[in-house]
């Protein structure tokens, strides 16, 4: 059992589920650290006496993974070997009261709008002038910026509204201040995230202003690289796409979650849109920004869905051939809109759907590799991992997308740093190159 001590107790937090996740994490170390806290991410030590855990809540699987990170610690509690063990995040603010009861060990929850409550539970102070300062966890070349919180889509299987409430956009002026900040310390590449980063500004100008902030932030001097994530197709602002096309330092990527392709599918996931106006949408991106890396997402085994709109998703992936494409399987969650339908697909069923599709998505992306061989391209590169550099073209964000090894014996590059790599070999999702320059 730890001895309590009376100097400033050392914090890990940990986090789970997304990107977004992230940001609140490194803005809640950011806050703790300006209160003179010892604060660590995710730390292998284990000799912190207070433990922060930030929980995803989207679906399943990642609820079940927050809980049980919550039980490991909750164990760590009861053994004395932490004094405090706090959880905040999605899953605690969606079901805090049968959480508290079910395990006790926990000393406060949070919602994911409380971190003035939370820092206050640990003797720290909100300090309002900090906004936009954060405590990052990535590489110091790249970083996570959110431009908005919440949404308000009314996607009938999604239950982020209920956690992360309706859409607030952060001003212009605070994204730009912000990112100017990163760019002093190091940063190279911005990914921009939001729940719907489509929807930016039109709760803050009466309009969608997402191109405006696009032409900011890329005005800013020393930034190489700047992604956009989570794109909804409906109502998608078509002045982002000269934007995108014009400006050297916007990548030529997308990332435009489409969930699925036939009509009646669409209406019933509340999209807000067709197969005929997605398919348009998909076509003037490709045609009007040339070298367009397109990201999408798929959602299989939702209520209703039959086996031959499967059939014809697999087929509209098999047509259309998107350059990245990750699939979640449908998952029935309270006060959703879906949850009043019968989740009468098989979990096997729908298992074996994501399997099918992603096995047509394999093909696809091995033929666009393969025809990358041979040719240069501009490397990112985030690691050291083995024998092997790992880096990322302009095609593919962190975590999520591809990359590109480099054998460190014949090759070297610092970390954070661009080089331009000659493609020697390809795999179903990763290249292999030697450094040219």
């Amino acid at each position: 059992m730890r001895a309590k001590s009376h100097k400033q107790p050392k914090i890990n937090v940990i986090t789970l589920g997304c990107s977004k996740n992230l940001v609140d994490s490194e803005v809640m170390m950011g806050q703790l650290m300006a209160g003179n806290f010892d604060v660590t991410h995710e730390s292998a030590k284990e000799d912190a006496d207070i433990v922060i855990i930030n929980t995803c809540g989207f679906i399943d699987n990642a609820k079940q993974e927050s809980i049980d990170t919550i039980l490991r610690y909750a164990e760590e509690k009861s053994a004395g070997n932490l004094e405090k063990l706090i959880v905040t995040g999605c899953l605690s603010h969606r079901y805090k009261d049968e959480l508290q009861a079910e395990i006790p060990e926990v000393d406060e929850w949070f919602g994911t709008l409380e971190l003035p409550n939370l820092l206050k539970s640990v003797g720290a102070d909100y300090r309002h002038e900090l906004i936009g300062e954060r405590l990052t966890t990535t590489p110091k070349h790249y970083s996570y910026v959110k431009i908005s919180e919440g949404c308000n889509r009314p996607c009938s299987f999604c239950a982020i509204p209920l956690m992360r409430g309706k859409h607030v956009s952060k001003p212009m002026e605070q994204i730009v201040s912000e990112i100017s900040g990163l760019v002093r310390n190091g940063t190279k590449e911005v990914m921009l995230i939001a729940q719907d980063s489509t929807y930016y500004g039109l709760d803050l100008y009466g309009e969608r202003n997402l191109a405006d902030l696009l032409k900011r932030v890329s005005d800013i001097d020393g930034l190489d690289w700047i992604r956009l994530h989570y794109a909804y197709p409906s109502q998608f602002p078509m002045d982002v796409i000269p934007v995108m096309a014009e400006r050297s330092n916007i990548c030529k990527y997308l990332d435009i979650p489409v969930q699925h392709i036939t009509d009646n599918m669409l209406k019933i996931m509340r999209r807000g849109i067709t197969k005929k106006r997605t398919q348009a949408l998909l076509e003037q991106l490709r045609s009007d920004i040339p070298g367009l890396t397109l990201r999408t997402t798929m959602l299989v085994g939702h209520p209703g869905e039959t086996a031959a709109e499967f059939d014809e998703l697999l087929q509209f992936v098999s047509d259309f051939k998107f350059d990245r494409l990750g699939v979640f399987t449908y998952s029935h969650e309270e006060n959703t809109h879906a949850h009043s339908l019968a989740d009468d697909i098989a979990v096997e069923e729908k298992e074996r759907r994501a399997s099918e599709l992603m096995d047509v998505q394999m093909g696809i992306s091995e033929k666009l590799n393969s025809n990358k061989v041979g040719k240069t391209m501009k490397v990112l590169f985030d690691r050291l991992e083995g024998e092997h550099f790992v880096g990322r073209s302009e095609a593919d964000s962190p975590e999520v997308d591809n990359e590109v090894w480099v054998e460190a014996k014949s090759n070297y590059v610092r970390m954070g740093d661009f080089a331009q790599v000659k493609i020697t070999a390809h795999g179903a999702y990763d290249l292999h190159g030697v450094i040219v320059g």
